[in-house]
């Protein structure tokens, strides 16, 4: 069997919540994974991110809630540290968005955001997935 060659929906990251990226990040550096140098903090989201890739596609992002009030402090707080969501990377988030809400999907924003790396992101709301929240994202232009 060969894989199919995705060029709408390709894995982009597994997300993973945490408590702190300084000590979780040792884990990842420990099993052979290089992180980006650069944390960024998306305000918005209120989480310090960083990247690091595991192939020429995907890559593992770890999240740190900034305050209290941020989704993620409360997904910690509720499940614990662990995955938070999927993510794949699409060519136009805006259409992706209408086509998934056109199938019955529900997503978490009526319109996407601004995400990490500039990217334009909106959620699928995990009722809508079995459980799972899925992430999909656009790259900014070059």
């Amino acid at each position: 069997m060969s894989l199919p060659d995705l060029k709408d929906c390709i894995l982009d990251h597994i997300a993973i919540a945490v408590k702190s990226i300084p000590a979780t990040k040792k884990i990842y550096e420990d099993m052979g994974l290089v992180f980006d140098p650069t944390v960024e903090e998306v305000k918005d989201q209120k989480v310090f991110t960083a990247f690091a890739h595991v192939d020429h596609n995907a890559h593992i992002e770890l999240l740190q809630p900034t305050s209290d009030d941020s989704t993620i402090h409360k997904f910690i707080e509720s499940k614990g540290e662990g995955i938070h969501h999927l993510c794949f990377k699409v060519p136009d988030v805006m259409a992706k968005t209408l086509e998934l809400t056109q199938k019955g999907f529900k997503f978490i924003y009526p319109e996407p955001r601004l995400g990490a790396g500039g990217c334009l992101v909106n959620f699928i709301h995990p009722k809508s997935t079995g459980g799972v929240l899925i992430e999909i994202s656009q790259r900014p232009k070059s």
